[in-house]
């Protein structure tokens, strides 16, 4: 993990938050700790971290300490082990988390205990002699244990004189909670044989015969599972930076004194020589010391074609040796590393994505101190009239507990839920609630080339014979032989043969001139394919025509091999990555729905601006690193664009955490897929179009649950202060606020694709 780079004479502390229910929980504990003597500190929410600059030699428990006393909790992260980076198994992951495993034995117990109780108060039949205290029983390990982190982040925020969704949660169950426990010792709700009969009338009551324990059970149960999960799903975006870091290689062959010794990677320094295969990753940045060989370096650059690297030349770590065999010295290990550059890459995106406070906290704002008013000005209105202290006490109290709206601890989740089964339906999978803000809000879509908008895989395209040669004998000799070569390009030239003939003869005499091309021997014929240069060389000069196709092929960007055998030159096969058969369809869609298009790619121009005019985009930029992909879509967020990523490769990575909305090929990358919010299942980028519609539609829905999750609620408040709510009407305003909230969510599963089937 990393933290900005510290100005000089002063060290970057990094501290694990624990205890944050919000937004605003992040901005007090910065707050807090900026006001320090030589501190400058930044929370964020998202990651549950604090980047703290300061003197060096500051103790650090200092700053924990100033974190405690805030009410959070704060931890130095603790290293690595030497088995290396985490597993980045998220079942794992969940099952050992502080936060989250106490979190789900909350929902767990509460569920069990809430639902008899909720039964027993909505079903007259089930109201037995006793059961007003049997579900005091049930219900107040509920409200106390179960509640206990909403009363906790309650307190915080009162002593902060700040008011979230967490003080009206623990307002409303403690208040029904307490009124119960009055009316069961000193009312006549104790009284055996009481029952809240199944009727509806609105009458003036002191209160003393009713009990509300079920509501302060079913919000309470329902806000635990709606905060469960949004925290899971939040404690998954450390993913893509261990999905990255274990993309390294674990062990590697070093040469010590001509023989190869393997050790652990971590152990690897700089001047080392090690020895990758073919079909092995490269285990650190370097410069090769012998062989040649072709890498493929798709996850660093985005470019499809693989590069040819031989003595001299740089590799890069976690790229693949798709050829010979190489020496690499090691110039670069560990952080250093353009591996661990693009791991920071990917945190310090998301720790710069604005992250969107929760609108139920935006809303309890305002709303719980207006309820408190009304609370407030019924108790003094009724004490002014002249009407009994107890009278008075349960209409301010009725209040607090029809203001509890247990609608809104489904309104995201059960939106959530369903969206995202229908999204998973259509192959668009929805990480969380947080993502959905950014989708109504898009305007610009930067899409990849390479395995976004294209297949990714070097594809044989053309086959250009010389005047009086057979294509299909051209084809048979050629593919012959590169199915002999473990090239990516020969692997394209081979597939492509294959596919239009059938089986292909095998060669005799094989040998890989590397980095060059494959000679051999078929049919009895010594049959040359590889670079023009080669065959120049071996006295197989291209033709007039040959040529001219060669270089028009090479303007568009594709690459160019010669065949040729028998004292000439006898024709070019075209390779290159093709589009995808949906690509352009995709595009005029996105446009549709309002989002202009930029096509942002590794690869180089002429490819780029072949692919684009293909599929209808006017804007290309070409040739970009990770970095700069970065850099990219920063500028056009600071030019005040909205702004989409689409992209499947590792490379893709930290551009995806970076954007507003990060859109991942599910046919990709496991990193592109960790950092990004939404994933596209089927690879096809027609889905790009139904995930972002989908999510708008879902946040339509959430915003819509919330509004009628407190209408309810606020359109009992004056009768509860009037005096005149009765536990069944208490009931039925949670109950039927929760079963549209349900209702609202199922329309989801409506949600049509525009894509044709």
């Amino acid at each position: 993990m990393s933290i900005p780079a510290a100005p000089k004479g002063t060290i970057g502390i990094e501290l694990e938050i624990g205890g944050m229910t919000c937004a605003s929980c992040a901005m007090r504990i910065e707050k807090k700790l900026n006001r320090l003597s030589d501190v400058a500190a930044t929370v964020n929410y998202a990651t549950e971290k604090a980047s703290v600059t300061v003197p060096d030699g500051y103790d650090p428990a200092l700053l924990i300490a100033e974190v405690e006393k805030t009410g959070y909790t704060a931890a130095l992260p603790e290293p690595e082990s030497e088995e290396g980076p985490p597993s980045s198994d998220a079942a794992a992951a969940d099952a050992t988390d502080p936060e989250l495993t106490p979190l789900r034995q909350r929902l767990i117990g509460a569920t069990v205990l809430s639902v008899p109780v909720i039964a027993m108060a909505m079903i007259p039949p089930l109201q037995f002699t006793y059961w007003q205290w049997a579900s005091l029983t049930l219900a107040a390990p509920v409200i106390v244990w179960g509640a206990w982190p909403f009363h906790k982040a309650a307190w915080t925020n009162l002593k902060h004189g700040t008011a979230t969704m967490d003080t009206l949660i623990s307002m409303g169950t403690s208040a029904a909670l307490l009124w119960s426990l009055y009316a069961l010792f000193f009312g006549t709700a104790g009284t055996p044989g009481m029952t809240h009969p199944f009727e509806f009338t609105i009458a003036p009551s002191d209160g003393a015969a009713n009990i509300y324990l079920e509501v302060g059970a079913g919000v309470t149960m329902f806000l635990l599972a709606g905060r469960y999960f949004e925290k899971r799903s939040k404690r998954r975006a450390g993913a893509a930076l261990r999905a990255l870091l274990e993309l390294g290689v674990k062990e590697v062959s070093v040469l010590r004194g001509g023989t190869e010794v393997k050790i652990p990677a971590e152990k690897l320094r700089v001047g080392d020589e090690f020895v990758v295969r073919p079909g092995e990753k490269i285990a650190t940045d370097g410069r090769v010391v012998s062989g040649t060989s072709a890498v493929d370096a798709s996850m660093l650059t985005g470019e499809s074609v693989p590069v040819e690297v031989g003595e001299g030349d740089a590799v890069t770590g976690a790229t693949v040796n798709a050829g010979g065999r190489l020496v690499v010295r090691a110039t670069r290990v560990g952080s250093d590393t353009q591996l661990a550059q693009m791991a920071r890459l990917v945190e310090e995106a998301q720790s710069g994505k604005a992250e969107v406070q929760r609108l139920a906290d935006r809303i309890s704002s305002v709303f719980v101190p207006i309820v408190i008013m009304i609370a407030v000005a019924a108790l003094g209105v009724w004490l002014w009239a002249g009407f009994p202290v107890a009278a008075a006490f349960t209409a301010a109290v009725a209040v607090l507990v029809i203001a509890c709206p247990c609608a809104l601890g489904l309104a995201t989740p059960t939106a959530l839920l369903v969206g995202t089964g229908r999204g998973a339906q259509m192959g668009v999978l929805i990480k969380g609630p947080e993502v959905l803000e950014s989708t109504r809000r898009v305007d610009t879509v930067v899409l990849d080339k390479t395995g976004t908008v294209t297949t990714g895989e070097m594809t044989l395209v053309d086959v250009i014979a010389e005047p009086g040669q057979d294509r299909v004998e051209l084809l048979r000799l050629a593919g012959a032989v590169e199915h002999a070569s473990e090239h990516p390009i020969a692997r394209a030239v081979a597939r492509g043969a294959a596919e239009e003939i059938g089986e292909l003869p095998v060669p005799e005499d094989f040998v890989n001139i590397e980095g060059r091309g494959v000679q051999g021997v078929v049919d009895g014929r010594p049959v040359l394919v590889g670079r023009e240069s080669l065959l120049a060389e071996r006295s197989l000069p291209l033709g007039e025509e040959l040529a001219s196709a060669k270089e028009r092929a090479e303007a568009e960007g594709k690459t160019v091999v010669a065949v040729g055998w028998d004292g000439r030159a006898r024709g070019v096969l075209v390779i290159a990555d093709t589009l995808k058969p949906t690509s352009a369809e995709a595009v005029a869609q996105l446009k549709a729905i309002g989002l202009a298009p930029v096509l942002l790619t590794g690869d180089n121009e002429a490819v780029a601006r072949r692919i684009a005019a293909e599929v209808g985009i006017e804007e290309v930029i070409a040739e970009v690193l990770p970095e700069g992909k970065v850099d990219v879509i920063s500028r056009l967020q600071r030019e005040g664009k909205t702004v989409a990523m689409v992209g499947d490769g590792v490379n893709d990575a930290p551009a995806l955490a970076r954007a507003d909305l990060g859109l991942a090929m599910g046919t990709g990358s496991d990193v592109a897929i960790e950092a990004s919010d939404l994933t596209l299942v089927r690879g096809d980028l027609r889905s790009a179009v139904d995930a972002i519609r989908l999510s708008r539609k879902t946040l339509g829905t959430i915003k819509t649950n919330l509004f009628w999750a407190f209408a309810y609620n606020v359109a009992a408040i004056p009768i509860a202060a009037l005096g005149m709510l009765n536990p069944m009407l208490a009931g039925a305003a949670m109950a039927f606020s929760s079963v549209f909230v349900v209702g609202n969510s199922l329309r989801l599963r409506g949600f049509k694709s525009i894509a044709p089937k």
